[in-house]
């Protein structure tokens, strides 16, 4: 997130008087404010968990049969065919 960027936005959470205190020592201790701490945690948990939905990493026998996958010829599968003409829920 840039820095000169103005933050507009605004995160709520409740939380029990333990998990405060342990969010704030943890902060200190990293010589943040808790706002700062708990923003970069979660942005770094963020990234983390949407690279794992766009990096995936195999072996040299899953990657082949991947590759394998990817080279079958398409089959015409009519249930697949006749579900995606459906209009959706907001069609």
């Amino acid at each position: 997130m840039p820095a000169a960027e103005p933050k507009t936005e605004r995160i709520d959470i409740r939380t029990t008087t333990a998990v405060k205190e342990t969010l704030q020592h943890a902060a200190m201790a990293s010589h943040k404010n808790v706002s700062e701490f708990l923003l970069d945690a979660a942005l770094m948990a963020a990234t983390e968990t949407l690279a794992d939905r766009r990096i995936f990493k195999l072996d040299d026998e899953q990657w082949k049969a991947f590759q394998d996958a990817l080279d079958r010829p398409v089959e015409h599968k009519p249930r697949l065919a006749a579900l995606l003409t459906r209009p959706g829920v907001a069609g």
